[in-house]
């Protein structure tokens, strides 16, 4: 089946669609309500820039579920050290451009200035967070995503300093686990994702978890005061 071409209308197929690793659409816009109506339906873009616009919804979907987190001898040892500050919700932008900018073994980058325009929108809208690890008032690592109900879509994360990033994501699959959070999207499985706990589960599984999760009203606006302060 040929994946769907998308119009000015907010609309997105059923994500059982989705052709080979999970395409399922291309065109539309990066406004704020199809990109959330996108996350809704389990489905994320992810292009190359100057391309067009590729939606997918991939078979199987990388999950991380908090009880789950894998946390090493050696974290712990960092973590305990409290080398890293980690904050939230106060270098959103600054966050998504080092993203942009990190070395990707000569792959090059998805994320676009487009992309970053887009995800700022969300960020402004209360939907959009980042996560940030600082050191002697430098930004050396974090992440960021969307989260809509109980549910936290991740979509990408950097480092500048041993582990920096890891420390990031410890602090927000602890805090998350805190606000009921069940599942944390992580979408493509990769190593690093898999030596924090992550795994694979089916589309129809990832759908039918987030559907439960996206009941629950949305934490809305900044979450740095959830983030201030230690464990």
């Amino acid at each position: 089946m040929p994946v769907f071409l998308l119009n000015e209308d907010l609309f997105f197929p059923d994500p059982n669609e989705a052709v080979g690793d999970g395409l399922l659409a291309v065109g539309g816009d990066l406004s704020p309500d199809r990109l959330l109506l996108a996350y809704e339906h389990g489905v994320f873009p992810w292009y190359n820039p100057k391309d067009p616009i590729l939606w997918w919804s991939p078979d199987p979907r990388c999950v991380l579920f908090p009880e789950k987190l894998h946390i090493s001898k050696s974290m712990r040892n960092i973590l305990n050290r409290e080398t890293y500050q980690v904050k939230a919700d106060t270098a959103f932008e600054q966050v998504l451009r080092k993203c942009k900018n990190a070395p990707r073994n000569e792959e090059g980058t998805w994320i676009s200035e487009d992309i970053v325009q887009a995800y700022c929108r969300l960020h402004e809208l209360g939907m959009a967070h980042s996560v940030e690890t600082w050191k002697d008032g430098e930004l050396v690592g974090g992440l960021y995503g969307v989260s809509i109900g109980r549910m936290f879509f991740g979509e990408s994360m950097f480092t500048e300093a041993n582990n920096a990033s890891k420390v990031a994501f410890i602090r927000l699959v602890r805090t998350l686990q805190r606000l009921d959070f069940e599942v944390i999207d992580c979408q493509i499985y990769n190593d690093h994702l898999g030596s924090l706990g992550a795994e694979n589960i089916s589309r129809k599984q990832f759908l039918k978890l987030s559907n439960e999760q996206l009941r629950f009203n949305t934490r809305k606006g900044s979450w740095t005061k959830l983030f201030a302060g230690h464990e």
